[in-house]
């Protein structure tokens, strides 16, 4: 066959593939599971005879050689549109940047922005009419290989194939070069078991879920403990639609809580950008006619989200001041993840017809030193970032209640969010509102 032989023309080494890249271009890597290994690795072998090599990429799950063989930046100098646990860490040696971002925009930014002279991403295999499939990461990849003046493919089989409504695929024909890899474990995510607390936030939103909502999980432990009790409930007819597709979606529909029926945009199709999870999950991705990736453009829109009656939108926050603005991505200036979907999720489930958005956290963490903090301060720690404004935030859950801030006043939202405070730290906040000009004094209310 004709895509066959392309498929032989066009394979070649990593160590070959990499050396059609110069130096001061700007090389991308994809988002989370399409980062490259063994291109990854080759790269890496070139230091010395490359200089300012600039290279893209997001969520990585694996050391990257690039910033392990140059931690001076030298040669190589990379950069993250949402860190993981080894780019935080790569970040705060010194080692690795955060690009802000909304992800919705990403594709944007390659259609309408970024150079990308090279594109380096992980694929599965080939199909029987010449097509690569993004798999479990479509996010931008469409984008950025549309963006790329080359494209160079590493096949990892163990990926599964991805059906998809647009934008997960690639075809040989757009192809540079394609380096064959073994068939490598993906890999996974699992959350932390759940504290008594996420238990009792995570009750308190299921009671707010109705029977036909589409559901929307961000990354953590405190998300999928709701999804974990959703697929323990009595409710039906859930939908999907999410950026993230995790485990607590396949719980939750193999209990029989989630078919898609309901749903007016992609009726009886569940809709995702990216996916981290187990092998089962992956397993039941892999040509799954129920499941569709989309680019982060149509999952992320708020406006595809307002035709979804009844979407919950759930996700988490690191801190959160008395004006009501929540800080989702940094600890004052060290910075932690990025503003990643949840502030378009936000958006979206205040915007769709009976939607509510969760933004759920623990009211207090202990720091390093063992000494009790509050989530709640009276204005966000210096540096750290705004994920989602003050205008826009919707419901707030701690282990002491919940709290509705659409439409309320400075003095309202003051007391709102004081009361799912920590009981130690309300005298405390009252008072930093007070001097705020922010408390409202002839109807002070006892917690």
């Amino acid at each position: 066959m004709q895509y066959l032989k392309l498929y032989k023309q066009k394979t070649t080494s990593a160590d070959q593939a990499v050396l059609h890249i110069h130096s001061g271009q700007w090389i991308d890597y994809g988002f989370a599971a399409s980062k490259p290994r063994l291109l990854d690795e080759a790269l890496a072998k070139r230091k010395d005879d490359l200089n300012d090599i600039k290279i893209r990429g997001g969520l990585a799950l694996t050391p990257i050689a690039v910033v392990e063989c140059d931690p001076h930046q030298e040669t190589f100098t990379y950069a993250s549109w949402h860190f993981s646990g080894i780019e935080r860490k790569y970040h705060d040696e010194g080692k690795c940047f955060y690009i802000p971002m909304l992800y919705r925009n990403l594709p944007s930014y390659y259609e309408r922005n970024l150079t990308v002279d090279v594109a380096m991403l992980t694929v599965s295999s080939m199909d029987a009419n010449g097509y690569f499939s993004f798999s479990i990461s479509n996010s931008a990849s469409r984008a950025i290989v549309d963006a790329a003046k080359m494209v160079i493919l590493e096949i990892n089989p163990t990926l599964p194939q991805a059906l998809s409504g647009h934008g997960g695929h690639i075809h040989i024909s757009e192809v540079d070069w394609l380096v064959e890899g073994e068939a490598t474990p993906l890999p996974t995510l699992k959350s932390a078991p759940p504290t008594d607390k996420d238990l009792t936030i995570a009750n308190m939103i299921l009671n707010e879920i109705h029977d036909g909502a589409t559901i929307q999980l961000g990354i953590g432990t405190m998300p999928n403990t709701v999804g974990a009790l959703i697929a323990k409930s009595d409710l039906k007819n859930l939908g999907m639609h999410t950026e993230m597709l995790v485990d607590a979606y396949f719980d939750m529909y193999e209990s029989g809580r989630l078919n898609n029926t309901k749903k007016a945009l992609n009726p009886g199709v569940g809709v995702w950008t990216f996916s981290l999870g187990s092998e089962k999950l992956y397993n039941w991705i892999h040509q799954n006619p129920a499941l569709a990736s989309y680019p982060v453009s149509y999952t992320n829109d708020p406006h595809m989200m307002r035709h979804l009656d009844g979407l919950t939108t759930i996700n988490n926050c690191v801190e959160i001041d008395l004006y009501g603005q929540v800080c989702s991505e940094s600890a004052g200036t060290r910075h932690i993840s990025g503003t990643g979907g949840q502030l378009d999720f936000v958006t979206g489930g205040y915007m769709a017809k009976e939607g509510k958005s969760f933004v759920c956290f623990s009211a207090t963490y202990r720091n390093k030193s063992g000494e009790l903090k509050s989530r709640i301060v009276p204005s966000l720690t210096i540096g750290g970032i705004v994920t989602d404004p003050r205008t826009q935030v919707h419901y707030l859950v701690t282990e002491f209640g919940m709290v509705n801030l659409a439409g309320l006043s400075t003095w309202e939202r003051a007391e709102a969010i004081i009361s799912i405070a920590h009981p130690m730290f309300r005298e405390s906040l009252i008072q930093s509102a007070n001097a705020m000009k922010i408390w409202r004094n002839t109807h002070r209310k006892s917690f």
